[in-house]
């Protein structure tokens, strides 16, 4: 059995998981940081309110608090009924069942939500999608996108990604990205063709191994740094 997606879903990791998965150093949290597809996560409201300057754009900030807590409702059941039936693909050692998994991402979906009109009104959360957002060149130290490049393979074709990261570099002089695999935990296609390019363009392009993994397999992150190969 494997896991399908007819469109990106809204599922927010923790401040925790953020750190693990990008390898976030207690320099790194002084910079200033883009998430890129944040969606629901809880990593901009705790992040910011120990004094961080996170600013997350998402084309779900676009709506209400009411109606992305109802989107998040309307998908739930969804993705923890696919993980369940596809439990083999995911490792167990943080979460000890699908129902712990849930109660975890709940909570952080619902902390983002009750951080989410206050931080909208003062632009931390952005209604804004890539592959083209609205910020000045060089407005962020790093950029980061979790669980949306790379994961949605099958939905985001390779130029898609190509685009997008020459965007985030626009805005940031370092990019990372977690995972490298997409939803079936099965690398991305991508991964290979896209560190040739951006190394061709001058870029610095590494491969990373973090200290998280739940997809199993899903322990990588991707670093590109430089400038934008124009």
């Amino acid at each position: 059995m494997t896991i399908s997606y007819d469109e990106i879903v809204p599922w927010g990791r923790n401040y925790d998981e953020y750190c693990r998965m990008f390898a976030l150093s207690p320099e790194d949290l002084k910079k200033r940081i883009l998430g890129c597809g944040d969606g629901p996560a809880s990593f901009n409201s705790v992040a910011n309110a120990a004094g961080g300057r996170v600013v997350s754009v998402d084309p779900l900030y676009g709506f209400s608090r009411e109606q992305i807590e109802q989107r998040i409702k309307e998908t739930w059941e969804n993705v923890i009924q696919q993980t369940r039936r596809n439990q083999d693909r995911f490792k167990w050692d943080q979460f000890s069942s699908v129902d712990e998994l849930g109660s975890v991402r709940m909570s952080a979906m619902q902390e983002f939500l009750a951080s989410y009109n206050e931080g909208k009104a003062e632009g931390k959360y952005v209604d804004g999608a890539l592959p083209s957002i609205d910020f000045p060149d060089d407005s962020f130290d790093l950029a980061l996108s979790s669980h949306f490049l790379f994961l949605y393979s099958g939905n985001l074709p390779f130029d898609f990604h190509v685009a997008a990261i020459t965007e985030m570099l626009r805005v940031a002089p370092e990019v990372r990205i977690f995972p490298l695999v997409d939803v079936n935990a099965d690398r991305s296609p991508y991964v290979q063709d896209i560190a040739a390019h951006f190394s061709g363009l001058g870029l610095a392009v590494e491969i990373r191994r973090v200290d998280y993994e739940f997809q199993i397999g899903g322990n990588e992150m991707m670093v590109l740094s430089g400038n934008n190969g124009e």
